[in-house]
């Protein structure tokens, strides 16, 4: 069955329409292999933007917070948001400052989040954000009790309206810059962890899970 998905007037790629792509696998990597993502809505005619970490269950993507907070208490009421995640994969050096570029796999996902009220989905999806951050973590680690789960909301936004967009390669100048006498190509970025430090009173040899961490290759 095919992934890819018709963009919509929203979610079509207007600067560099060659970049875009509508395949829900593409989209679906970039989202698990980030760690932040970026909710933009508008509250009281005020836009925000806020960071903040998320997990992906199949089509849906659930975000989490204090129910206190601005844009929890706001997005419960059923506002559009607009979501993005972005990756960078290199910085793109031309011979021209205007032809600089960067490497990266974004998305940007529209739609509408839903305050999810049933307990036992509001435990999946908050299981669901810390596999997507740390993988086998919820279940080496105390479970949320019923104090912390009351002070907390868990929005849901269904992955329906959605676009990737991927820059790949070295970079494109003018013809004419080509002789120019300066360096240009490509300085590859990447997200890497270091050697894990435990707490001062950790009493636990270090958990195989957490040997070799990395966001491209989890399990």
């Amino acid at each position: 069955m095919s992934t890819i998905q018709n963009p919509t007037r929203r979610t079509r790629v207007i600067r560099e329409p060659h970049r875009g792509i509508y395949d829900r696998n593409t989209v679906n990597q970039i989202l698990d292999e980030g760690l932040i993502c970026h909710v933009g809505f508008v509250a009281d005619g005020q836009p925000y933007v806020i960071p903040t970490i998320y997990g992906r269950d199949g089509d849906v993507l659930y975000i989490h917070g204090s129910v206190a907070s601005r844009m929890l208490r706001h997005l419960e009421q059923g506002l559009p948001v607009c979501v993005t995640v972005t990756l960078l994969d290199g910085l793109v050096l031309a011979r021209s400052v205007f032809n600089h570029s960067m490497n990266y796999r974004s998305v940007v996902v529209l739609g509408t989040a839903a305050l999810v009220e049933n307990p036992e989905e509001k435990i999946a999806a908050l299981r669901a954000i810390s596999e997507h951050v740390l993988l086998h973590r919820w279940d080496d680690a105390r479970q949320p009790n019923e104090k912390e789960l009351k002070v907390t909301s868990v929005l849901k936004i269904p992955i329906q309206e959605f676009s990737a967009k991927v820059r790949v390669g070295p970079p494109i100048d003018d013809e004419a810059d080509y002789s120019f006498p300066t360096w240009a190509g490509v300085i590859p970025l990447e997200t890497k962890t270091g050697a894990p430090i435990p707490d001062e009173r950790c009493q636990r040899e270090l958990p195989r899970y957490l040997q070799n961490y990395s966001r491209t290759k989890r399990g």
